[in-house]
């Protein structure tokens, strides 16, 4: 390799390396003692699973307490409580928070809803960037509580699933370079979403909302029917050309707020390095959302218009009654039509997406863990880098 090569590369690492972190800085991952991860039956109630996660979070609070590891335990505590208080008149009782999976070991994981699965049709995902862990997780759940506020303002039967369920990768590593985590983080966000249509109404909608790294991780992960969008936001890209070439039929958005720096920096891939295209490029082919003003971690900011923009994205059209039962959901004929007045089953274009597109290869089967049955909705163990 040439001296000039070298140099391009050193740079390029160090362009890519600022584009997908956060611009504040992260407190490091204690290494505080916790109990393993609550196990379910398969037939598990959403109530049954924040009951048990509950009582893991509580204890590994109070194990890191015992170790010294004071902060640690503080942010547990805090984790517990309910996230924000329920508007007045809301037909959801305020009550401690709930989380379909938690893991308090090493930078930990986390699954939180917000709102009621067991009523809602329409769901947001919410899929955070580079080092989001238990000991930022305020910040991710602050977002998540935003929007949570903001759909419920005009669609009480709304629901936020705060995703945290992947290793992101730390703000000064090798791995929030390439795709390495995202591949890991697919595996796990593919069967989760699979499995989380099981805990709503018939016929709900799902949308994902991916921000920075999240959004190369939700590139990477092929989606079934029950996920309607995809909105990138705050994007080092993708990987992928076009948002054709996404291993998803549902509708892609991508926005980017005038503050965000990330704006600034070049989108390339040289190699394994890098993520290539900007997804709000015109030639990319995703549907544009207004973002306003925001900063690469204002998107989701009360009373900002992007926030507003992701939560009309998440809504959509107003929704038929659902049937009385849970799981079992419509021909994709009888769902509603998405706001942009194009059916769900009609044709959405070349430049967005020419229909579903073949569930391209996730690296899922290279995965021994995921090859033995498990409940997807519970934390696994995973290679940890």
């Amino acid at each position: 390799m040439t001296t000039g090569n070298r140099i391009r590369r050193t740079l390029l690492a160090g362009l890519v390396a600022a584009a997908v972190v956060f611009p504040v800085s992260a407190a490091a991952s204690p290494q505080a003692p916790a109990p393993s991860p609550a196990t379910f039956a398969y037939s598990a109630t959403a109530q049954e699973r924040y009951t048990a996660n509950l009582a893991n979070l509580t204890e590994a609070a109070g194990r890191a307490q015992d170790a010294g590891h004071l902060t640690r335990s503080a942010k547990l505590r805090t984790m517990a409580g309910a996230p924000a208080p329920v508007p007045h008149g809301a037909s959801e009782e305020a009550g401690p928070a709930k989380f379909l999976a938690f893991d308090g070991r090493g930078r930990g994981r986390a699954v939180e809803v917000l709102g009621d699965l067991g009523t809602a049709d329409r769901i947001a995902v919410l899929v955070p960037g580079s080092d989001t862990t238990l000991d930022t997780y305020a910040r991710f759940r602050e977002g998540a509580s935003a929007l949570q506020q903001r759909l419920r303002a005009d669609h009480p039967r709304s629901a936020v699933v705060a995703w945290l369920g992947y290793d992101t990768p730390g703000t000064v590593s090798t791995t929030v370079l390439t795709t390495a985590r995202a591949d890991l983080a697919a595996a796990e966000l593919e069967p989760f979403l699979s499995r989380l249509r099981n805990l709503t109404v018939a016929g709900a909608r799902i949308s994902l909302l991916c921000h920075s790294y999240g959004s190369v991780v939700c590139a990477r992960t092929p989606t079934g029917s029950e996920v309607t969008d995809i909105a990138l936001y705050g994007s080092p890209g993708t990987r992928a050309e076009t948002a054709a070439d996404l291993p998803t039929g549902a509708r892609v958005w991508a926005g980017r707020g005038s503050e965000d720096w990330i704006g600034g920096v070049p989108h390339v891939r040289l190699g394994s390095v890098g993520f290539g295209t900007d997804p709000v490029e015109r030639a990319f082919g995703a549907r544009p959302f207004d973002a306003g003003a925001a900063g690469h971690s204002d998107y989701l900011k009360p009373g900002s218009t992007s926030l507003a923009s992701l939560a009309r994205i998440v809504l959509g059209p107003p929704a038929a009654a659902p049937p009385a039962t849970l799981g079992a959901h419509p021909s994709p004929a009888a769902r509603s039509t998405p706001a942009d007045g194009v059916p769900l089953d009609a044709p959405r274009g070349a430049a967005v997406t020419a229909g579903p597109a073949p569930r391209a290869a996730s690296g899922s089967a290279a995965l021994p863990f995921l090859s033995a049955p498990a409940d997807v909705l519970t934390l696994r163990e995973v290679p940890r880098a």
